[in-house]
């Protein structure tokens, strides 16, 4: 493996022991980890942060591990923005995991091998391991590219990254256009996504995944979306940041990917895929967008 991998963790010893444990397994060269500090209102969150950052402190590595643990607790928002800027400001490329992702064996290759494929290619902002489309495919290749990125296991480099603003700042500008109409299939995904990056700029919002969405969107890149699922979620539950109850939808098993690869000729985004998600994860018409007003 050639690709550094970097781990945010938290207060989750269990689930981060069984990530840490696919990881090692994987050998990579580099393992970049932060950490948020306690919450000032969970007076348990001291013991377990301590308890999860031992888990990292105490694995066989075979390779350099860098830390970045926060004293204070920054929050959904800020520890994963300023996490993933540490580790872009130290490697050019890295596979990231949140500690609740546990990721199939074969999705390391699969990164490596495409990270090194489209390094140079602008368009192509990411590699999401993240597919929950189950036994529907899109394509007979290995992958397709979408609109939507996939962030439960991904990869990306720091050329793709240094467009991402926590704050949105281009939103503000990029509003009142038809940015999100010339992107976009319906008004209901347009008013959805306005709605969301609002809220990021009023303050309401506390998610950093946004933002890397819009990111992606304003710079017209694409996702490459494999064709199975190569990372399954662990983090439905009532200590879970967002998704409190089990969503079968989500919860999809990790696949192993065939080698070798099955490129698609040209980097082209998959209408059906971006299709699938907004009708079945959104539950949105897929329809045609009319004039924004």
């Amino acid at each position: 493996m050639q690709t550094p991998v970097a781990l945010l963790i938290f207060n989750r010893p269990e689930l981060t022991r069984l990530l840490v444990a696919e990881v090692l397994k994987a050998r990579p060269p580099k393992v970049l980890v932060f950490a948020d500090g306690p919450r000032p209102d969970r007076p348990d969150d001291v013991e377990l942060v301590r308890a999860t950052r031992a888990i990292i402190s105490e694995a066989p590595w075979e390779c350099e591990v860098l830390t970045n643990y926060s004293d204070v607790n920054l929050g959904t928002k800020y520890r994963p923005a300023t996490g993933l800027d540490w580790v872009f400001s130290v490697v050019e490329q890295a596979i990231f995991f949140e500690d609740d992702c546990l990721p199939h064996p074969s999705f390391f290759r699969f990164c490596d091998e495409l990270l090194d494929k489209y390094r140079d290619v602008e368009q192509v902002m990411m590699i999401s391991g993240n597919n929950f489309a189950r036994d529907r495919r899109f394509s007979s290749d290995s992958y397709v590219f979408c609109h939507y990125v996939g962030i439960w296991g991904w990869a990306t480099w720091r050329r793709a990254w240094k467009h991402y603003d926590v704050e949105l700042e281009q939103w503000k500008t990029l509003r009142e256009t038809r940015f999100l109409d010339e992107i976009l299939s319906s008004e209901a995904e347009v008013r959805l996504w306005r709605g969301f990056f609002d809220r990021v700029i009023s303050g309401e919002s506390r998610t950093w995944d946004h933002q890397w969405q819009f990111a992606c969107w304003a710079r017209h890149g694409l996702s490459l979306q494999p064709a199975i699922n190569l990372v399954t979620s662990l983090g439905f539950g009532p200590e879970a940041a967002h998704f409190k109850t089990f969503d079968s939808k989500l919860s999809v098993p990790a696949q192993e990917m065939a080698f070798p690869l099955r490129h698609p000729t040209s980097v082209t985004r998959s209408q059906a895929s971006d299709k699938f998600v907004v009708e079945e994860l959104f539950g949105l018409p897929a329809s045609p967008s009319p004039p924004h007003a």
